[in-house]
C-alpha cells in the first residue's frame, strides 16, 4: 500500500520542522513585543451595587 510508504512523507515533514525550528522560530522570537507585561499590580475598580427600585 503507497500510503504506507514513508519515504517520502518523512523527508518532507523532517524538512518543514527543521526549517520552523531553525529559520522561522528564532526570526519569530526576536520580535519586540508592542504590549509587554507589566510588573505593577492590577487595579480593583471600586463598583457601586445597582439599587433595584422594587426590592
Amino acid at each position: 500500500m503507497p500510503q504506507l510508504n514513508p519515504n517520502p512523507w518523512f523527508f518532507i515533514m523532517l524538512t518543514s520542522w527543521l526549517t520552523y525550528s531553525l529559520i522561522i522560530q528564532p526570526k519569530l522570537l526576536a520580535f519586540l513585543s508592542t504590549n509587554p507585561p507589566s510588573s505593577k499590580a492590577p487595579e480593583i475598580p471600586n463598583t457601586t451595587p445597582w439599587t433595584w427600585p422594587w426590592t
